[in-house]
């Protein structure tokens, strides 16, 4: 691969907060490549919150900016390279690369295995740059090569085997289950055959998948799920496979919430949830929200239980307290007001009818909700529409707790 010149870097950094279409348009000197620099351009716009240290590192050349957006992010990146150790961990969808960067920097050796030449260029010239010297770098089926790539390694096994499965069909459109991914790793026989060659199996799947029916598919083989959010929104869903068959009740589940100065997790096994006793009752003080990976967990009873919180109707998901809870892992509001869903009752608490709307267990939409109340969007009051245990529809209206201390 041909380095930049620097020439090249400055243009792309001077550029870097361009419309990448006026780019195109412009006249530029001759001998100037502008289709090489404007897509350098693109890709690191879309790396800029991503992937901040790629997106610092002058040197790099970027692949196309569809591999960005497959791409791990560097923080869930880091999260997934703290669960491994060891000598080996091979990363059979190497892709980008960004997650063989924070592998190697938790592994003795790394080997990066790909299938897409241009990705490998990028990735041999790409990681060394980036401190990675403790990698190799394949170009084939990385499932198809294991027993090459174990045989020199102590027991002929790696300690970890890392998969991230193409979820886009032949249309190139996204799908979501696992037997409809490539490799599809459900197919009988096969789990069997690649944990002859790794102690443990990291699979990271779509944050939309069912996890019960994951479960069910790998054959009871799975030790930990991992869900993985940023900043309140589900980013990766993961699976560490073992030898051992696993029954669902002590699968561990691992909720993450990576907030920009914190990380806020909420741990627990199937059986805690499964046994949890809950008490339900009407919104009291405060009115905790949990955040998405907690919600994707399906930790519905043990959240309540854990934080000592009343539920406010089974299937409603909303938990309250007369004393304030400041480790809940997800948002904490102050009950002001707990209204019938009725717009001249909701105007004598907010004249301007400005707020911010959640529905929970409520059987109109935001969107419906929102037009019916003639609510816009926005301000410091959050309204939850919700049923409560008696199947009263009603609207609590609230405000941050954060705020309100402040």
């Amino acid at each position: 691969m041909i380095p930049l010149t620097d020439a090249e870097k400055s243009f792309i950094r001077e550029n870097l907060s361009t419309d990448v279409r006026s780019l195109l348009l412009r006249s530029h000197p001759v001998g100037t490549d502008i289709r090489k620099l404007v897509a350098q351009v693109l890709a690191r716009q879309k790396a800029r919150d991503k992937l901040p240290a790629w997106y610092a590192t002058d040197a790099l050349i970027f692949p196309p900016a569809l591999s960005i957006e497959q791409a791990s992010s560097e923080r869930t990146a880091r999260y997934k390279a703290s669960l491994v150790q060891g000598a080996l961990l091979v990363d059979v969808t190497g892709g980008m690369g960004v997650d063989t960067l924070a592998f190697s920097r938790r592994t003795g050796r790394v080997v990066y295995v790909e299938q897409q030449p241009e990705l490998v260029e990028h990735a041999r010239y790409n990681l060394p740059l980036l401190g990675v010297t403790n990698a190799e770098y394949l170009i084939g089926d990385g499932l198809r090569m294991l027993d090459g790539i174990t045989a020199a390694s102590p027991e002929k096994k790696a300690d970890w085997l890392y998969l991230d499965p193409h979820r886009r069909d032949e249309q190139g459109g996204k799908v979501v289950k696992l037997d409809d991914c490539e490799p599809d790793i459900t197919q009988p026989g096969e789990l069997d055959r690649l944990l002859r060659y790794t102690r443990k199996i990291m699979v990271k799947v779509s944050p939309l998948l069912d996890i019960d029916l994951a479960l069910k598919q790998l054959n009871s083989r799975v030790e930990t799920v991992h869900i993985i959010a940023v900043q309140g929104e589900v980013k990766e869903l993961l699976f560490v496979i073992g030898n051992q068959v696993v029954d669902k009740n002590d699968v561990k589940f691992n909720t993450v919430n990576l907030l920009p100065d914190a990380v806020v997790d909420l741990q627990f096994h199937w059986q805690e949830e499964l046994s949890a006793t809950v008490d339900f009752g009407n919104p009291r003080t405060y009115l905790y929200e949990p955040n998405a990976a907690v919600l994707k967990a399906g930790a519905f009873r043990v959240t309540a239980a854990r934080y000592g919180l009343v539920k406010l109707a089974p299937n409603s998901h909303l938990y309250t307290s007369d004393s304030l809870k400041p480790d809940f892992p997800g948002r904490i509001f102050i009950l002001n007001e707990l209204i019938k869903p009725d717009k001249n009752t909701l105007k004598k608490h907010i004249p301007d009818l400005k707020a911010n709307l959640t529905t929970r267990n409520f059987p109109q939409s935001v969107a419906e909700l929102r037009k019916k109340l003639s609510l816009r969007e926005g301000g410091g009051i959050y309204i939850f529409a919700t049923t409560l245990l008696n199947g009263d529809k009603r609207l609590l209206i609230t405000q941050k707790a954060d705020l309100v201390q402040a």
